[in-house]
């Protein structure tokens, strides 16, 4: 692993007026590693991905990122134009990450993600079908970090399986994952690290392997 981080937290809080969202926190985030952030709803974890991933500011510390690294973000709300198609979704997105091939990349991806090919607009879709778009946005461009929040929530088991394939495969080919997860089994076959939130607090940091699954039940409850 390239000991390097791609992404880092340098004492990165964020408040809302009044209101401490993430205290300052330490995380760094490697090529060739999936990190789990694991906690209570309200805890944290979309905040501190929303800071990695720039789409929020920091009102303390900073966000360091590699020269040139390109980062997939799928956010816990689907962000993708209502009133255009699935494709036409990925079309557009697909320009704006220069992919060479917009309607291939498009193709490749509605095919991956059976999602539906009819013109519906996608405020009209399945929640299920508006969070597979969601993903399938992220994977544009070839990024080599991928921030994902709670990215199976709507999946039925069968698309879950699939997204679990394809992270590991990413990962296992140098990309650096840092998902928001409720789910314990999404942590142990995919999480190199876990890293735990409480009350806007990073309260552990650590390797998967001395990740207390007991501790973790109690969290998730």
């Amino acid at each position: 692993m390239n000991r390097a981080p791609v992404l880092a937290a340098r004492g990165a809080g964020r408040r809302f007026g009044e209101h401490t969202a993430l205290e300052p926190a330490d995380f760094e985030l490697h090529h060739g590693e999936a990190v789990a952030l694991v906690g209570p709803n309200g805890a944290g974890k979309s905040t501190l991905l929303s800071l990695l991933a720039g789409s929020l500011e920091p009102t303390s510390g900073r966000v360091e990122r590699q020269t040139d690294v390109r980062v997939g973000w799928a956010p816990q709300r689907p962000a993708q134009y209502g009133r255009l198609s699935a494709r036409e979704n990925l079309e557009l997105f697909a320009r704006l990450e220069h992919e060479p091939d917009p309607a291939g990349a498009a193709d490749q991806l509605m095919a991956e993600f059976d999602l539906p090919t009819r013109q519906t607009p996608s405020s009209n879709l399945s929640v299920g079908n508006r969070q597979r778009l969601n993903l399938a946005i992220a994977l544009l461009g070839g990024p080599q970090v991928l921030l994902l929040d709670e990215p199976t929530s709507a999946l039925d088991p069968e698309q879950r399986l699939k997204l679990w394939s394809r992270l590991a495969g990413m990962r296992d080919e140098g990309a650096a994952l840092a998902f928001a997860t409720q789910n314990l089994e999404e942590v142990e076959r995919l999480a190199d690290r876990v890293a735990v939130l409480r009350d806007g607090v990073l309260v552990y940091l650590g390797s998967s392997a001395d990740y207390d699954r007991s501790h973790a039940t109690m969290l998730l409850a």
